[in-house]
């Protein structure tokens, strides 16, 4: 079989009877091949173009189909004589895949579907994130071996579930990391862990945010607001990964389900109930039990020494049975001798013994050796240390910064990274990275009980009020370096906030608001729950920069619906209207508008009722937004040509320029371009004045537009000034600005004729909209299908 060239396309398509000619001469404009060669780059060259056109053109493949069937066995006067053709004819048969651009002539049946390779942007780091093993782990090789057993049983092109399972505190996290870390090479696209709280005081973590802390591990920056939206979104992100999870504490197979990836994976999950309903999923199951006498001593030995061990054989042996062969006991117990080096093991045999012998009987799950071996643990500290474990043991939050810890404690930072030492050495407090650190749910627990039990109501309240003031100073903090023209509204603090970090600079800030995003929702709902009304909507308010930016609109939504009734309850008038106009914000980036426009509806009542200019103006803009999104052009402009009379009348200059951009895309997209160039030209100008450059970005993008429409036609300007958007958009870190700045290119790629370079646009900004914007990414997708789409 010879390779199809130019001229033998050609000669295929004079060949055709008449319909056959005209629709291929219609798909391909001819005139603009190269000249009948048999150049093999030329041909190369047509074959990547015609592949990509029948990507989303059904007729093209059907006429490559054609061309392909019409094609003589030896196309091109020497083809046969070319490298790596041997001249045999390839006969395709069903529903064959072809991928790539290549082009076989011979034989064809059944339909025959071309695909061009998907362009990916630019991988991020591959996830690495299980916990590290511990160092001292032993007597686990036959679970080790019964684990690669379930996994050997599994097809590998199937996804698969194992359930380990056993007491609190029996190792289970321990041996999950150690064995996953030992199949890293086997799954190379990322390790992923998340600790599910199933027992935490706190309630189990919700299965959206253990997506949203997956799906931005792999670059999704923004989550739909439905569970199951979510769900869909996490199968198909990892649809072509194989990837290891571990899933820690978990509570419930209803938490498991929707975390469960589509593709070559291994999920571990943890827990200590057996999970039966996984079963139905596919689920292998593994019951772990507690050490053996010999490799609890063992693991004693490995803690405190082999020789020392040695010495006092009998005496480690009673203390191994004293800990019920639990790993999490014979740890806390190792740690305490470690740190008494010239103590005797029978001293510490001899305080788990007392009181009547009440570690002979276990309870259920050995968690009575457990606390036992804490309270003895927590016998030992300083009155300051231990005042220190049990306020470690209320704030809200699963993991914490040494500036949490002071905030808790009412410590400097010194003092308390002071403090976190003294807790890490006796394993009650675990470092989980650089300034990152948390207490294992029984550790919590058994702190926190403590504190209930020696503390004051008041004292307890003190120690979550503070971390909670430390947060709403902290995002604070980040808002005003974020939003520096944003209005800053009130703060209710119980005292004054310390150790608030300063950030470096705006990238650090949105950094800060991503990684603590989970708790500051926790802080929040806490600070509802318990009264702390002005807390609740203030902290919503603070993370107005995190919604903006990163568009994580269910937490965006949550936020603002516990808002409105907290600063309903807390009778802050500003509060409400503030929740209402930004809440509908975030609904209308979920693309609830007509629930936003009952949001902004009340806040536009509530502001003529108190005669609130301001928010009047705000209400009236929200209003205009949510129609422009909807389409309705006809009742969006009256509303922004509203608000802008009143910000004018006011002294908005902000609002004045934001009323004035949405006026210029209102221009825009109703064929008044040289309206919109004017109007858009005064807003950045405004923007930039203020200073607001994401707005600034905003208002440049839809200037580069402008200059694209028929009316202008200075393409070199219109791209120009979208590639400078664009960059703006990246400094800001709005990816999503960024997918809609390249829509934008496509589309003036395309309006000057270039098609190529439009599809082109268009596939990268399906790429950043892809994790953010499932609409958008939908439209887009359509775009790419449509027959004219390049």
């Amino acid at each position: 079989m010879g390779l199809v060239t130019v001229p033998a396309l050609t000669a295929a398509l004079d060949g055709a009877d008449e319909s056959r000619r005209r629709v291929l001469a219609e798909l391909v404009p001819w005139e603009r091949l190269p000249e009948p060669t048999d150049d093999p780059a030329a041909t190369i060259a047509l074959a990547i173009r015609l592949v990509a056109m029948a990507d989303t053109r059904p007729e093209v493949a059907e006429a490559l189909r054609l061309w392909l069937t019409l094609a003589p066995p030896s196309a091109g006067p020497d083809s046969s004589s070319a490298p790596g053709l041997d001249g045999n004819a390839n006969s395709i048969a069903g529903d064959a895949r072809i991928d790539g651009a290549a082009i076989q002539a011979g034989e064809i049946h059944g339909g025959v579907h071309f695909h061009e390779q998907e362009r990916r942007p630019v991988k991020a780091p591959v996830p690495r994130q299980l916990i590290p093993a511990p160092a001292h782990f032993t007597g686990r090789t036959s679970d080790i071996e019964a684990l690669d057993a379930l996994r050997s049983a599994q097809p590998d092109v199937a996804p698969l579930t194992i359930v380990v399972t056993g007491a609190a505190g029996v190792g289970k996290t321990a041996l999950a990391s150690r064995w996953l870390h030992g199949l890293t090479a086997e799954y190379p696209d990322g390790q992923l862990y998340a600790d599910l709280r199933g027992h935490s005081q706190d309630g189990p973590l919700r299965p959206g945010a253990v997506l949203g802390q997956f799906l931005r591990a792999f670059g999704v920056d923004q989550l739909p607001a439905a569970l199951a939206e979510q769900a869909a979104l996490w199968r198909t992100v990892t649809a072509d990964l194989r990837i290891a999870i571990h899933l820690d504490n978990a509570l419930t197979a209803a938490q498991i389900r929707p975390l469960l990836p589509a593709a070559t994976a291994l999920t571990v999950v943890t827990s200590r109930n057996r999970l039966p309903g996984l079963s139905v999923d596919g689920a292998a199951f593994h019951q772990l039990d507690v050490l053996g006498p010999a490799a609890a001593v063992e693991l004693l030995s490995r803690r405190l020494g082999g020789p020392r061990v040695a010495r006092e054989r009998a005496a480690a042996h009673q203390l191994a049975r004293l800990c019920g062969g639990l790993p999490l006991a014979l740890c806390v117990a190792g740690a305490r001798m470690a740190a008494r080096p010239g103590q005797p093991l029978t001293a510490m045999t001899r305080a788990m013994s007392r009181d009547g012998g009440r570690l002979a009987t276990l309870d259920v799950g050995g968690e009575r050796a457990v606390e036992k071996a804490l309270d003895d643990s927590y016998a030992a500290l300083s009155d300051e240390t231990a005042s220190g474990y049990r306020q470690l043991g209320l704030p809200p939050v699963g993991e914490f910064c040494v500036a949490v810890a002071a905030a808790a404690c009412d410590l400097s930072v010194d003092e308390a990274e002071r403090l976190l030492d003294e807790l890490i050495e006796i394993n009650l407090v675990e470092e989980l990275g650089p300034d990152r650190y948390r207490l294992h749910d029984l550790v919590r627990l058994h702190a926190s009980q403590l504190a209930a039990a020696r503390d004051s109501t008041d004292a307890r309240d003190s120690v979550v009020r503070r971390v909670a003031d430390w947060y709403l100073a902290t995002a604070t903090e980040a808002e005003a370096l974020l939003s520096p023209s944003h209005r800053l509204l009130r703060r209710d603090y119980a005292g004054t906030p310390t150790g608030v970090p300063p950030f470096d600079d705006n990238k650090a800030a949105l950094a800060w608001l991503d990684t603590e995003r989970l708790h500051l929702m926790a802080v929040l709902r806490t600070s509802a729950e318990r009264g702390w009304c002005a807390t609740a909507w203030q902290l919503a308010d603070a993370a107005q920069p995190l919604f903006l930016r990163l568009r994580p609109t269910d937490l965006w939504i949550e936020a603002h619906r516990v808002g409105v009734a907290a600063a309903e309850r807390a009778g802050h008038p500003e509060g409400v209207s503030r929740m209402l106009t930004t809440g509908g914000g975030g609904l209308n980036n979920a693309g609830r508008y007509d629930e936003a426009i009952d949001w902004f509806t009340r806040a536009l009542d509530d502001s003529r009722r108190d005669g609130d200019r301001r928010v009047e103006a705000q209400a009236l803009h929200g209003l205009g937004q949510s129609h422009r999104l909807a389409g309705r052009l006809e009742h969006a402009a009256p509303l922004f040509a509203g608000a802008l009379a009143i910000r004018e009348e006011i002294g908005n200059g902000r609002g004045v320029a934001l009323s004035r951009l949405c006026l210029g895309d209102i221009a825009l997209a109703s064929g008044e371009p040289d309206k919109a160039v004017a109007l858009l030209t005064l807003a950045r100008d405004e923007l930039l004045a203020i200073p607001d450059p994401y707005d600034a970005a905003r208002a440049l993008a839809f200037l580069g537009r402008a200059h694209a429409a028929p009316e202008i036609r200075d393409f070199g300007t219109a791209e120009r000034l979208l590639t400078l958007a664009l960059s703006e958009f990246a400094a800001a870190g709005s990816v999503h600005w960024q997918g809609r700045v390249l829509e934008m290119l496509g589309e003036t790629a395309e309006d000057r004729g270039d098609a190529e370079l439009a599809r082109d646009w268009y596939e990268q900004s399906l790429a950043l909209y892809s994790p953010v914007s499932p609409a958008d990414s939908r439209r887009l997708r359509e775009r790419l299908r449509a027959p004219d789409a390049g």
